[in-house]
């Protein structure tokens, strides 16, 4: 009887799920926090609290990587000078200089597959910084992944600013602070991005 009422519960519960469907306000808090998030690139002076940092970086470091490799590295940037100089790298980083927080996701090739594997790296990083942002907007918090990794230059320069040794690969620098701006999400829903095999 146990067994039956359990099944039944659990039954409801993935049919209520799956009645949920992908516009925002949908009374589920998991999926409105994935769906309202958005890139802020203004930001309060208000400092982002030690606690929140390390709510982010566990999140970031709760993602699925490729044999459990877990090949990352989080560079914690405070310092209004370095976050400065963070902001020269790109083109299109300006906000990193007045912003109060960024985090820069680097690729640990002491911990990254050999061989043809070596690359999942990328992958495994990627969704570390997709946890870590949506940790932050969960948090009342904005943020912003400014790319470095692919680009040469962009690689050199911020290594050359935090002084990275070579085995570490910057990926992103993604900035954070309280939002100074309130833009409104994009719904990306698309069907025809979608082909199903039945």
């Amino acid at each position: 009887m146990k067994k039956f009422l359990f099944f039944t519960l659990f039954a409801t519960v993935l049919i209520s799920c799956g009645k949920k469907n992908s516009t925002m306000g949908s009374n589920d808090p998991v999926m409105d926090n994935i769906l309202t998030r958005t890139s802020i690139r203004s930001y309060t002076d208000q400092p982002v609290e030690d606690t929140k940092i390390e709510k982010m970086l566990r999140a970031a470091m709760a993602a699925p990587t490729a044999v459990n490799k877990q090949p990352w590295h989080f560079i914690v940037v405070t310092s209004k000078e370095v976050l400065k100089s963070l902001s020269e790298t790109n083109p299109h980083g300006g906000m990193i200089a007045k912003a109060p927080l960024a985090i820069v996701v680097c690729g640990d090739m002491n911990k990254a597959l050999e061989g043809n594997g070596r690359d999942f790296w990328i992958q495994d990083c990627s969704a570390a910084s997709e946890n870590l942002l949506l940790a932050a907007h969960s948090m009342g918090l904005g943020a912003v992944w400014t790319a470095v990794y692919p680009d040469s230059e962009r690689i050199a320069s911020v290594s050359k600013v935090l002084e990275l040794p070579s085995t570490l690969i910057p990926l992103n620098t993604i900035v954070i602070g309280y939002p100074a701006e309130t833009p409104q999400p994009k719904d990306k829903w698309n069907e025809a991005n979608i082909t199903y095999k039945k």
